[in-house]
């Protein structure tokens, strides 16, 4: 069974958590890398450096960032099968330091994971 969660940077760190998977490209802001316990930091998930910029968490771009983040991500199957099988061991954590927990890349992300 995938057990897969999603959980900002900056909340505390449980043994819950399981695996910690840190899912944004750039080092959360402010946070400690001995405080975060991250396992893996797979920056070739996270969304590119155009897309993300061009995006801007603009919730009016939302269902094109969506397309787009996912048409990336299928260039990823590597890391995308590693990350369903730690699942399938054990509890996975997908670390972000986003804001909005509407409008961001770690939902589209979770999706395409749990379809697998």
């Amino acid at each position: 069974m995938t057990q897969i969660q999603i959980k900002r940077a900056y909340a505390k760190v449980l043994a819950s958590d399981g695996k910690r998977i840190l899912v944004d490209r750039l080092w959360p802001r402010g946070l400690k890398k001995e405080n975060a316990k991250i396992d893996l930091w797979p920056k070739e998930i996270t969304p590119s450096t155009e897309l993300r910029k061009w995006y801007a968490h603009d919730p009016e771009y939302w269902e094109v960032f969506q397309r787009c983040y996912k048409a990336e991500l299928i260039k990823q199957p590597e890391i995308l099968q590693q990350i369903r099988e730690m699942a399938q061991q054990q509890p996975v954590t997908l670390i972000t330091a986003a804001k909005s927990e509407e409008y961001n890349h770690v939902i589209v992300l979770k999706q395409v994971l749990e379809q697998g």
